[in-house]
């Protein structure tokens, strides 16, 4: 599947542009790690974009049955199936054996994290650096929804020190500012 077949079914059935957004930041420090990592970046991005399209339609029981039969039905790759089962079994580590699914853990919660940050500053994600991020993380009253836990390991497993986390998923989210309007 391309980026765009991905993105046009993000589309049919999203409507919540917030979630769009959030699957649109994935992408983004998706492809960041395919690079880094020297993976294929399409499909990274189509990994990324799609891995909350039937939030929407099915909440708390995503991945669905019926998603992931879609995704095998329109081609998307083994390793993205994989990567998307793996990054909704939170405390499975081991449902994640590929770096693919690794990073997809590791970016998921921490770009909604990045986005609370940058809300509340009055130049949204323009000078937005590591320290503020990683000081956010303390206040437990701050994006209460989101688990550092989640985050810590998700670096873990992806098998880098926390500040590059940080820094990588920061710098592909900046790329597309525009487009997540922060």
């Amino acid at each position: 599947m391309t980026r765009q077949e991905a993105l046009a079914l993000v589309e049919e059935h999203t409507k919540n542009k917030n979630l769009i957004k959030h699957m649109l930041a994935v992408e983004a420090a998706m492809v960041a790690y395919a690079k880094r990592f020297n993976e294929d970046e399409e499909k990274w991005s189509v990994c990324g974009l799609l891995h909350d399209f039937d939030y929407e339609k099915e909440g708390e029981n995503h991945p669905s049955k019926w998603a992931l039969e879609l995704l095998a039905e329109k081609g998307v790759d083994r390793d993205a199936i994989q990567a998307i089962i793996g990054h909704g079994l939170r405390n499975q580590p081991e449902s994640r054996p590929t770096k693919m699914a690794k990073a997809l853990f590791a970016v998921d919660e921490l770009t909604g994290f990045i986005v609370a940050c940058a809300l509340v500053r009055e130049d949204k994600m323009s000078s937005l650096e590591i320290d503020s991020i990683k000081k956010r993380m303390k206040k437990k009253d701050f994006a209460k929804g989101v688990s550092r836990e989640d985050i810590m390991n998700g670096a873990e497993e992806l098998g880098v020190d926390l500040d590059e986390h940080l820094q990588t998923v920061l710098d592909a989210m900046k790329g597309i500012r525009g487009e997540l309007g922060l």
